[in-house]
């Protein structure tokens, strides 16, 4: 990669679309930090994660979004994080395909659950089949409210099925 890589960086996609390797990836080619949304949305805890309010939400994302150079990874697409889309140089939507996605999160469950991948939160049953719902979900409505509400963006996006087509 050749250093005129932008330095704000915004990477959408579903649940086991590959963001957070993608992220992790540039993050130590460009060395550029890379920040998870989940990691925005909850306050990681030993005693369980706390919900971050509405106001810390915005306040911490606009704290990180001030920086010079910042890759930020999420499947959120609300209003909160909507002044990051509009203040990154590329917005990276990793569009991988749905029956991927499907092995993916059957295949980080089983990794959790062997206790051989990290993971930001507690691998239970219940999240197991959340993901396959929040995979569905991002596939029929969230990925369609992203390109009407920003496709504004689209000097700014690419659209990508996997992370080679960038690395």
């Amino acid at each position: 990669m050749n250093k005129e890589f932008p330095r704000k960086i915004h990477i959408i996609g579903s649940v086991g679309s590959g963001k957070t390797t993608l992220a992790r990836e540039l993050s130590a080619k460009l060395n550029i930090p890379y920040y998870e949304l989940d990691n925005v949305v909850w306050i990681r805890q030993n005693s369980g994660d706390v919900r971050r309010t509405d106001k810390q939400k915005v306040d911490y994302l606009r704290n990180i979004i001030q920086t010079e150079a910042w890759i930020i990874e999420g499947v959120h697409s609300e209003e909160w994080v909507a002044q990051s889309f509009s203040t990154a140089d590329l917005i990276i939507f990793l569009d991988t395909n749905y029956f991927i996605r499907i092995y993916r999160i059957i295949k980080r469950f089983t990794l959790q659950k062997l206790g051989l991948e990290k993971s930001n939160y507690k691998p239970t049953f219940s999240i197991f089949i959340k993901m396959f719902k929040w995979n569905l979900y991002f596939e029929q409505i969230g990925k369609p409210y992203f390109f009407q509400k920003y496709g504004i963006y689209k000097d700014k996006l690419m659209v990508v099925t996997s992370k080679s087509e960038i690395l």
